[in-house]
């Protein structure tokens, strides 16, 4: 019985370190962001974009997209939008082309997915007698601001191939969940990617709202078709010597889920995504990070296994939290043991400590990016029950990882560009 109190102990202590350094390297490596340069310079408009809007049953709000981007202010002639109808059985290849969108329908039962559909897509592209310097990506529920690709141009005449831009929220007030996924979305853009590019590191793609220039598509190829194509291809570009650079003012509005069941199914999704990547990459990157003494490899073999990161905050929580409750047993049993009991919750005590701070810091940032109000506070407030759903979740996507099936988000919230006042 001894042995396996100490096991359990010494266990104890190994997950509690573990979870104290992730949670220390993400908070410093997050204090990059709260400085930003505003980039004032002007770049003329030169390079020439193909925009894609991948699309599966988005009658409802295909059409928006599409009258966004043709109102981007960037010369005419210098880009093209194209949407794919993947699957669709529905108008949504109709609506898309009398919006003005240069439509290319998709058949494939097979080969069902995002990924898939951009393969597919990019091959066309490469074939076309017309050439373009770069692709981009969008979802058929995006708005997209009007300076898009100004700045997006910007980025690639100052020697970037590979640009993410700002995710933004099209429905943040429309209940908590929406609340939550914002909440999340702007504090990473400043304190996940914008502390980043800060520090010269390789960002994230966030699987729509990017683009990616032609040359290194076609050098590299596209081949991201698992359920996160966007985390493939960029563990697929740190491989290679490449990085994922930051328009901070390129923004796009995301539509995000509006009930909890949704949510989980989408983020469901996206840990499965991870947990496939990860189990192909992880040890690629870790290895190269190892050998080039890479900073930018381990940061993004890091980030690829966050479905184990979730998991292991939520073990800890609970051995937290069942360390508490001992504690308070022992109070009332024993008052020997008190001083035992507090030796093992120093960490627990740090862990409030940081909490603390966090309920500080988060607000911060969302000051910081004029994101704060009354009602996003309130969302602030319950965020910690959006944020423990995370721990469920990610168990499921590490059991589920080899399920390859497709779970379509519906989008509903039709928002048109002219109604939509901060796109304009």
């Amino acid at each position: 019985m001894d042995v396996l109190k100490e096991i359990i102990h010494y266990s104890s202590r190994i997950l509690t370190y573990t979870v104290f350094f992730i949670s220390m390297y993400y908070l410093c490596i997050s204090f990059f962001g709260i400085w930003r340069k505003k980039d004032t310079k002007k770049v003329k408009d030169q390079k020439s974009f193909a925009l894609i809007v991948a699309a599966h049953n988005e009658e409802i709000v295909i059409a928006n997209v599409v009258e966004s981007l043709k109102k981007l202010d960037y010369p005419k002639e210098l880009y093209d939008i194209f949407v794919i109808a993947d699957n669709c059985s529905d108008k949504t290849a109709i609506k898309a082309k009398n919006a003005g969108a240069i439509v290319h329908e998709r058949f494939n039962k097979e080969k069902k997915g995002k990924g898939f559909a951009l393969e597919w897509m990019f091959g066309k592209i490469f074939k076309m007698e017309k050439k373009y310097d770069a692709v981009a990506v969008f979802d058929a529920d995006n708005i997209v601001h009007r300076d898009f690709l100004k700045e997006m141009n910007k980025k690639f005449c100052e020697g970037y191939r590979v640009v993410q831009g700002y995710l933004d929220s099209k429905n943040p007030l429309d209940t908590w969940i929406t609340g939550s996924y914002s909440i999340s979305f702007w504090t990473a853009n400043r304190m996940f990617q914008l502390s980043r590019s800060n520090l010269g590191l390789s960002n994230q793609l966030g699987g729509t709202g990017f683009c990616i220039e032609t040359d290194i598509l076609k050098q590299l190829g596209w081949g991201a078709t698992c359920l996160t194509e966007d985390l493939e291809f960029t563990c697929k570009l740190v491989l290679n010597g490449y990085k994922v650079g930051w328009a901070h003012d390129a923004i796009i509005y995301d539509e995000k889920p509006l009930t909890l069941r949704q949510s989980w199914r989408q983020r469901k999704r996206w840990m499965q995504g991870f947990a496939d990547v990860s189990s192909r990459y992880f040890f690629k990157l870790l290895k190269k990070s190892i050998k080039e003494l890479s900073f930018t490899s381990i940061d993004c073999a890091f980030y690829s296994i966050q479905p184990i990161v979730m998991i292991l905050f939520g073990v800890s929580m609970l051995i937290s939290l069942f360390q508490y409750c001992m504690s308070i047993f022992n109070v009332m049993s024993n008052f020997n043991t008190v001083v035992y009991s507090i030796s093992i919750n120093m960490f627990t005590i740090t862990a409030i400590l940081l909490s603390i701070l966090q309920f500080i810091y988060t607000p911060f940032i969302l000051v910081l990016d004029k994101k704060l109000n009354l009602k996003v506070f309130w969302y602030y407030i319950i965020y910690p029950l959006y944020a423990i759903t995370w721990f469920p979740i990610s168990v499921q996507g590490i059991i589920d990882k080899n399920k390859k099936e497709w779970d379509h988000t519906k989008h509903t919230r039709n928002v048109n560009i002219n109604e939509f006042e901060k796109a304009n």
